[in-house]
């Protein structure tokens, strides 16, 4: 009988040596002509420009040209500006308005069109809907805007025209030159342009959700309400979590192409005002390139702060950024 007390030596394995990056950069070279048109395009458009960001701490002449360090140094002077400017009480109010109200109305409509569509089970119904609602998603501001108005104009506008037809009104209202309005306009035509293409990715996600929790919760009897609330909604929650931090730390980009198309009027400038809109006309328009430059990092600063604080909080549902 053999001894197995016995220890059965292996010869020595040979040490691989570690490739280095040059080799791992040569095998995947494939995957890397995918990944480096993308970063090429992000570091010459995002990263590249960003030493323009200077100016907005000097007196930035528009003669210099590239040769920015050529002006004058004037530290926090432009955002000082800002903050003092009688219109900064005003914009800022229009913008954290107009951006809850999207947050408030537009974020949970997509939400709540893909739990619909869920539940449809007419296909072809079902195809109709998506491709209605798609679609607006990919005109322009421009086309939407003159549809806008179109519809609501005083001479032949549809909305007008049946509200008098209804009897609801005795003669034309003339809802573009009216503040109360304005609002309620812009963020509906907003829900409307985009809620089709935002339930993609929920309309994905539900689909990822394993059918066997339907049977099993049908097996208990529960009803189409009771599972949509118990299974369909907690499984998306993670995805609605990562949005919905995305979207509070866009909360100070209230618009800019819908705002600037829609308020062409300066009776709207009280309830149109935002922080896009005023860069664009006080220091594009006047070339206050300083100006300008000092408002938008002053937004983005508290941006960056508001997406590390809404991940914060999300980060203990278990569900965050980073």
């Amino acid at each position: 009988m053999a001894d197995l007390s016995t220890t059965t030596k292996y010869p020595p394995q040979p040490q691989l040596r570690p490739r280095s990056l040059g080799e791992r950069l040569l095998k995947q070279w494939d995957i890397q002509l995918m990944v480096w048109p993308g970063i090429l395009l992000i570091l010459v458009f995002a990263y590249f420009p960003m030493y323009g960001v200077l100016t907005g701490f000097m007196n930035y002449k528009l003669h210099t040209g590239a040769n920015i360090f050529a002006n004058e140094w004037v530290g926090l002077k432009h955002i000082k500006m800002f903050y003092e400017a009688p219109e900064f009480g005003r914009v800022l109010r229009n913008t954290m308005v107009i951006s809850l109200l999207k947050l408030a109305i537009g974020f949970p409509a997509p939400v709540i069109l893909a739990l619909m569509l869920n539940e449809v089970r007419n296909m072809a119904f079902k195809r109709t809907v998506q491709t209605v609602t798609y679609l607006p998603h990919f005109l322009s501001w421009v086309v939407v805007a003159n549809l806008v108005i179109s519809l609501l104009s005083v001479d032949n506008g549809s909305i007008n025209i049946l509200l008098m037809k209804l009897g609801l009104i005795a003669e034309p209202v003339n809802f573009l030159s009216m503040s109360e309005y304005f609002w309620g306009i812009l963020v509906s035509s907003n829900v409307w342009k985009e809620i089709g293409f935002a339930s993609i990715v929920y309309l994905a996600a539900i689909a990822s959700i394993d059918p066997h929790q339907y049977e099993a919760a049908q097996i208990d009897g529960a009803s189409r309400l009771q599972q949509i609330r118990y299974i369909t909604f907690p499984s998306i929650i993670p995805i609605v979590t990562i949005f919905l931090i995305l979207a509070i730390g866009q909360l100070l980009n209230a618009g800019f192409e819908d705002i600037l198309l829609l308020a062409n009027n300066p009776a709207l400038r009280n309830v149109s005002d935002v922080v896009d809109v005023y860069v664009y006309r006080i220091g594009l328009q006047n070339y206050r390139y300083s100006y300008a430059t000092a408002i938008g990092l002053f937004k983005a600063l508290i941006s960056v702060g508001l997406l590390v604080m809404a991940n914060y909080a999300a980060r203990r549902s278990g569900n965050s950024l980073w």
